[in-house]
């Protein structure tokens, strides 16, 4: 099996403990992670060969969070340096009716100056059986697009299975490009896209509707506009409260629709990179299962992920297996 290649920013989180807020705590507990970060982690959990591509801070900053991507077992021969600070953001973790509240500091950040230059790109795809990308580091800044645009190509050129999450944010792109027009060039080298109707909406300029008829339909648009993409899986999520949420796959591929049970987690522990959790799970789960069964692992992996703190999932594969397969009563195990 060969290695899956990530591309993106590594970026600090900041946390006041527990579900404080910020103006009533004196502290603050930090993580790294960053979306596809975040995939790749849980990836090398599950013992993949992963490596990740990625500029960080040249300072003692930087130096950690190097020194933690290769403490869960990324390769990191890909992650340069510059003068810029590493990105920030600050979460307030919501609880019950209270929401949880992000705060961004990354667009003049060490990934936003990333020289795609420096980025050989032959040698980072060497072994690469998948690589995956999200729409958030084309968002970041342009230098960033056109290192992305670049691997894009050389994996495509290689024959390499190029999975997407083409998360549109708005409060990016301020480097004057349209991002619904280079996330539709982008996903154009990509053959698995991890999105549902709301994101195929968005580059496709289309109004489907979110049930069943409405996601069959906007796929099929999708694959008709860009046909490099064969795959198409979505991760539903509904949340009741803050605390309380279900999760639910689906899926588009081969002109067939399949879909998963819903699961349910009470209560949840912390929200933030559960859709990394689906899409790494998903990456698992095609390499080594059927397309049914790899769709119910990653819902089982992004259910587990809301009950582990931090932007990772650390879950293992008998851990979401477990899941997956309906242990999900909580015993102690001996």
């Amino acid at each position: 099996m060969g290695k899956i290649v990530t591309f993106g920013e590594v970026i600090m989180r900041l946390s006041p403990p527990g579900n404080r807020m910020m103006k009533q705590s004196s502290e603050m507990e930090f993580f790294f992670g960053g979306t596809e970060l975040n995939v790749a982690s849980s990836l090398a959990a599950m013992g993949c060969e992963v490596r990740h591509i990625s500029c960080v801070s040249d300072d003692f900053v930087g130096e950690s969070a190097v020194s933690f991507i290769r403490s869960v077992g990324i390769d990191t021969a890909f992650i340069h340096t510059n003068e810029h600070p590493l990105g920030l953001y600050f979460l307030e973790v919501g609880s019950s009716v209270r929401a949880s509240r992000i705060a961004y500091n990354r667009l003049n950040g060490s990934f936003a100056n990333i020289n795609p230059e420096n980025i050989d790109w032959k040698k980072a795809l060497e072994d690469g059986e998948y690589f995956h990308w999200t729409g958030i580091s084309p968002g970041i800044s342009e230098s960033a697009y056109k290192a992305l645009k670049e691997g894009l190509e050389n994996a495509q050129n290689r024959g390499i299975e190029i999975s997407t999450d083409p998360a549109y944010r708005s409060n990016l792109w301020k480097y004057g490009k349209k991002g619904h027009e280079i996330l539709k060039e982008l996903v154009s080298y990509s053959t698995i896209f991890i999105g549902g109707v709301n994101e195929i909406n968005e580059i496709l300029g289309t109004q489907f509707s979110s049930d069943k008829e409405g996601f069959i339909e906007v796929c099929k648009e999708l694959k008709q506009q860009i046909p490099s993409v064969r795959r198409i899986f979505d991760k539903i999520r509904i949340g009741v409260t803050a605390s309380a949420q279900q999760t639910q796959g689906r899926a588009w591929v081969d002109e067939t629709y399949f879909e998963t049970d819903l699961l349910e987690i009470n209560p949840v522990v912390d929200r933030i990179g559960t859709g990394d959790a689906f899409a790494a799970g998903l990456i698992y789960g095609l390499k080594n299962f059927d397309q049914e069964k790899a769709l119910n692992f990653a819902n089982a992996a992004c259910a587990i992920k809301h009950t582990i703190p931090g932007d990772i999932n650390y879950a293992s594969v008998e851990d979401i297996m477990e899941v997956k397969n309906g242990n999900s009563g909580g015993r102690i195990k001996r």
